[in-house]
């Protein structure tokens, strides 16, 4: 197995500004990339939505090297249901703290120096109160499992994770591909997870000659395969290929050819500048069905 990477988790928004407050006012993060599609899209990045969509990449820095956050906007849907699925990414940043507190944001200390922030939608950041470091300061993502020792056998011997920690008693588990890498956490909730209409997506890249070998893998094994392996196109950019499963708890986990996904997530300088104007100016719209749009993946 190839080196794989922790790419990003997605996050369904209903309101673009409220949401770059928190994400970039709030935590501290950069807008890496911001861009608009008139149609839904065909790996459904935006969910099971036909029409107009935007998605705006925020992080600490650059995809090669941080695990970021994708925020997805679809035009006329203004809230989701949250569900029992995300328990929230937890990160090191005091300034983050120090944020909040100038903003007047609610925070919740939920242990010694750990405080709980809660983004626009109801999704859950966990902050402790230390100083960022250089490397990436996002730590783990926390998914919710109905059955930990069959989630924990999925993620590491399917999907190749190394298991860093398991707490039976806690029922809770710490998988990731690599030391420096943002982990994933699972955590045991007795009973099915419930994903709202607010499910995300975590994306992890591997070597694009890997993807057939994954697809075929859950094939033999009957696992779950949302999108069968495709090639997105997006204009003027590389043209990626990534295959969609889902997890024994419906999770939905993203795998995408890593030497196109590079090219293809470069910064943008004008990111902030583009989710500002569109946020501002863009009339909301009512969602309408549609052909989804090939060139849409750009995650």
């Amino acid at each position: 197995m190839g080196a794989r990477r922790a790419l990003h988790f997605v996050f369904k928004v209903g309101n673009r500004g409220q949401s770059a407050r928190f994400y970039r006012d709030l935590l501290g993060m950069r807008i890496l990339r911001h861009e608009e599609f008139e149609e839904g899209c065909k790996a459904t990045c935006n969910g099971p939505y036909d029409g107009k969509w935007s998605k705006t990449m925020v992080g600490y820095g650059p995809e090669d090297d941080h695990f970021v956050a994708e925020l997805t906007y679809n035009y006329g849907v203004g809230e989701y249901r949250l569900g029992s699925d995300f328990l929230g990414m937890t990160l090191l940043s005091s300034q983050a703290v120090s944020n909040a507190r100038k903003m007047g944001w609610p925070l919740k200390e939920v242990a010694k120096g750990i405080f709980e922030a809660e983004a626009p939608g109801g999704y859950k950041f966990y902050l402790e109160d230390k100083e960022q470091p250089k490397q990436d300061p996002v730590l783990k993502v926390t998914l919710a499992v109905s059955n930990l020792q069959k989630s924990v056998s999925y993620w590491s011997d399917l999907l190749g994770m190394k298991i860093y920690e398991t707490n039976e008693e806690k029922q809770r588990a710490l998988l990731g591909y690599a030391d420096n890498q943002c982990k994933l956490e699972l955590q045991g909730i007795g009973g099915a997870v419930d994903h709202g209409t607010a499910f995300g997506r975590i994306a992890f890249s591997c070597p694009k000659e890997e993807l057939p070998n994954i697809e075929a893998l859950m094939k033999k094994e009957k696992q779950k395969i949302l999108t069968p392996l495709v090639s997105l196109d997006t204009p003027g950019k590389a043209t990626v290929q990534v295959v969609i499963l889902a997890d024994p708890d419906g999770h939905e986990i993203c795998f995408v050819g890593d030497e196109a996904f590079r090219e293809l997530s470069k910064m943008d300088p004008n990111g902030n500048k583009l989710l500002d104007d569109h946020r501002i100016l863009a009339p909301s719209q009512t969602i309408l069905s549609g052909q989804r749009k090939l060139g849409c993946f750009g995650e």
